[in-house]
Order: structure tokens, then C-alpha cells, then sequence
């Protein structure tokens, strides 16, 4: 996002451009977002019920909201220029206290610093930070000074719902209540987050790089990805010397299958039309909108489910070497089977809306796979792991063929005109080298 009335930049924050593409600062953010889904994933795992789930979702609205206000800036500012990378890194670091804070997000736990207070107070600092800078940017506008009043009070206001959370239930002493009082309050929190973030959205601000926006988008989905793979290769004790063997084999197999089909689903043509579909919308306000809704909002479900498949591969591996296992794996079970088919009818619900909202197309191959998931769901939770694995594997795979198959007059027209732009940039760059390098 950027003004569209009058900025004052100096040499301390660069403004960004329309051509602008993701920096490597932007990258090494990312980093700690690859721990901070990890440790989302091992924390849910540790809690396999549906209070455990409840937090794990909720720690990760949290997380993404922190991710879009690094992407907003990143839009709007050169992240690796003047004083930003400093800002970067202090912001990372308290990014990185917050990850490490999440097993005590919701409770303390003796013999340490508050957990819950700490966590409230390095998102504090990492909202700030962003917000801060936009501050800065906008100093010499007054309309926009004025928006800008308005997104620096969400931050304020969400953790201390946050730290409220942390306090408040303590003094319930039924349980039940308290738990109901502490849910109650990070739903709040970020109700008033998302909430302002729709008020916003077209008060005088405009998308600057619509390619920048696309591309870190693009990337946080493979970090999600790579979370996928890492849960499915680092179970517990699998690296511990457990025999390889044919289930193991199967399990990898069957895994890396779903994980290929997420990531063709997306990427083979759709992140390209979309980033197309943001390049033609001329009109400021249309545009932001469009950025809005497909990329800071229905970009959660997409990392949310991958997450949920993530917690329901992780063991996968470990579980299959395992001599004292039977052979296809022990019986899913309901959780497994809720987030194994959930986090996949998630996602490829998730790539139906996109569709929906963004080209005006209804994606039928992905919205019929979601429609067998669900039926087939209860069946799978009375599967040996194995064999269920091999059925969501089976379905996920052919929806993203047949999809494939009946996008292909789109998908030859949007990855051609995909080509071409590479083509054009690259040969701008060689010129551009040749003359001044």
C-alpha cells in the first residue's frame, strides 16, 4: 500500500515501486515463520483435542496477521533499505520470542518469566514496528494521518484482550468457564485485528507492486509447504535409527503426492492468474479490494490448511518404521482423521474461492474432491493409517488432474502470458547490465 496523496520519504525509508519484487530481508522474516509453524503444528500435536486445535488456530490467525503486516510493509517501503533492515531485525527478534512463547500463550507455567504476558508483549512490539513505519510514511499527509490513527489502535487494543486472557480466567474457578473466558477474548482480539483491517482497506491507500504482493504470498505458501514435509520426515524418533522398510517408503510416497498436488493446485496456474487478474484492475479502490480478499484473507485457509495436514502427517513416518506397528499403520483415529481431511478439504475449498472471487470461475473438480472428503471422513477414521493416507492421496491427485484438464484453455493462455513477462524482464535486466555494469 501507498499514499496516493503527498509522502515525504528521506534516505532513512525508500519508497517501494510498481516493479518491486520480495528482498531477502523479506526472506529472512520468513525464516521464523517456518519455526513459528512448526511450533504451531508440535504444540497442536502435544494437545491432540479440540481445545488444543482451538489454540493451535487461533495462535496461527495471530501469527498471519503479524506475516500480512511484513508483507503490507514490504509493499509499501524497500524493507533492505536505510533504516529498515534494523527495524527488521529487532522485529524479528521479538517475532522470534513470541514462537518461542506459544507453549505458555494461553497459560503460565511456573518457574519462569509470565509466559502469557511476554507472548502479549512481543506481538505489541512486532505490530508496533510495522505500524510505526506506516506512521512515519505518512506523516505528511493529514487524510492519511488520520487512517493511520485508526490502524495503530487494533494493536493497542488486541493485546490487551490478549494479556486480559492471561489474567482474567484465573480468578474463574470453574474451568470450563475459564476456558470459555479465554477463547472468548482471543476471538475478540482478533475480531478487532481482521475487523479494522476490512474498515481500512480503501481509505486512501493503493497497492503499489501487485507482483510483490503476489510473490510473498507465493512464498509463505511453500514455507507452509515445506512445514508439511518437515512434519512428515521428522516425526518423533524417526531419526533415531528406526529401520527403513516398504511402509515407510509408502507413507513418504503417499505424503509428498498431497503435498504436490497443494502445491500444483496453486501454483501451475492459478497464483498466476491471480497476480494477472491484480495487474489489470486499473481501479485504485477495485484493486485494493481484490488484494484484500485474495491474498490478506483467503490466504489463511489456505496456510491453515496445510497446517492441519501437516498435524496430521507428523508420526506418519515414525509410526510406519516402527517394527511393534502392523503393517498398514495402527487405525487413524477421528482427530487424525478430522485434521488429515479436514486441512485438505480446507485448502482446496480455499482454491474454490479464489477462483470464485478473483477470476469469476467455479472450480467443480476441487468443490466435488471437498464433497468426498467429507463423506468419506468417519469412514476414514476406522482405516489403518496407511491405507487412509492412500485414499486422501487418491482424491486430492485426481481432483488437481481433472481440474488441470479443464483449465487448460485458461492455463495455456496465463502461463503463455506468464512466459512472456519473464522473457520482457529478463531481457530489460540484460540490456539495463550490458549498459551499466
Amino acid at each position: 500500500m501507498e499514499s496516493a496523496g503527498n509522502v515525504r520519504w528521506s534516505r532513512r525509508i525508500r519508497p517501494s515501486a510498481p516493479g518491486s519484487r520480495t528482498t531477502r530481508l523479506e526472506l529472512f522474516y520468513d525464516l521464523v515463520f517456518v519455526f513459528a509453524f512448526l511450533t504451531v503444528t508440535t504444540l497442536t500435536a502435544s494437545d491432540a483435542t479440540a481445545r488444543g486445535l482451538a489454540h493451535g488456530l487461533l495462535v496461527l490467525a495471530l501469527l498471519w496477521w503479524c506475516w500480512t503486516g511484513f508483507a503490507a510493509l514490504g509493499n509499501v517501503v524497500r524493507t533492505d533499505q536505510g533504516a529498515i533492515p534494523l527495524i527488521g531485525f529487532l522485529t524479528t527478534a521479538a517475532l522470534f520470542v513470541l514462537a518461542i512463547g506459544m507453549p505458555q500463550a494461553f497459560v503460565d507455567q511456573p518457574g519462569g518469566l509470565p509466559g502469557p504476558l511476554v507472548f502479549a508483549a512481543c506481538y505489541f512490539v512486532v505490530r508496533a514496528a510495522q505500524v510505526g513505519v506506516l506512521g512515519w510514511v505518512v506523516r505528511a499527509d493529514p487524510p492519511l494521518r488520520r487512517h493511520w490513527l485508526l490502524l495503530a489502535l487494533p494493536p493497542v487494543v488486541a493485546t490487551v484482550l490478549i494479556a486480559t486472557a492471561a489474567l482474567v480466567p484465573q480468578r474463574f474457578t470453574d474451568e470450563r468457564v475459564a476456558i470459555g473466558v479465554r477463547l472468548g477474548l482471543w476471538i475478540a482480539a482478533l475480531a478487532v485485528e481482521y475487523g479494522v483491517g476490512l474498515v481500512l482497506w480503501g481509505t486512501g491507500w493503493v497497492v503499489v507492486s501487485a507482483g510483490h504482493l503476489a510473490e510473498r504470498h507465493a512464498l509463505i505458501i511453500l514455507v507452509a509447504l515445506g512445514e508439511s514435509i518437515i512434519a512428515l520426515g521428522f516425526g518423533p524418533g524417526f531419526t533415531a535409527g528406526l529401520p527403513l522398510s516398504w511402509p515407510v517408503v509408502l507413507a513418504g510416497t503417499l505424503g509428498i503426492v498431497v503435498v504436490a498436488s497443494f502445491w500444483w493446485s496453486y501454483f501451475d496456474t492459478l497464483a498466476l492468474a491471480l497476480e494477472q487478474t491484480l495487474h489489470r484492475t486499473r481501479e485504485r479502490v477495485a484493486r485494493l479490494r481484490l488484494a484484500r480478499d485474495a491474498y490478506t484473507y483467503l490466504h489463511l485457509p489456505l496456510i491453515a490448511g496445510i497446517i492441519l495436514f501437516a498435524l496430521g502427517l507428523k508420526g506418519q513416518l515414525a509410526e510406519a518404521a516402527d517394527p511393534a506397528t502392523p503393517r498398514w499403520g495402527e487405525r487413524l483415529g477421528i482427530f487424525d482423521a478430522l485434521v488429515l481431511h479436514g486441512g485438505a478439504t480446507v485448502y482446496l475449498l480455499t482454491l474454490a474461492a479464489l477462483g470464485r472471487r478473483v477470476l469469476g470461475i467455479a472450480r467443480w473438480p476441487s468443490v466435488a474432491a471437498v464433497a468426498v472428503l467429507v463423506l468419506l471422513t468417519p469412514v476414514a477414521a476406522g482405516l489403518r493409517e496407511l491405507i487412509a493416507l492412500a485414499v486422501l492421496a487418491l482424491v486430492v491427485a485426481s481432483a488437481t488432474v481433472v481440474q488441470t484438464v479443464v483449465d487448460t484453455p485458461r492455463r495455456r493462455h496465463v502461463r503463455q502470458v506468464a512466459l512472456e513477462e519473464q522473457l520482457a524482464a529478463e531481457a530489460d535486466q540484460t540490456r539495463w547490465r550490458g549498459e551499466h555494469l
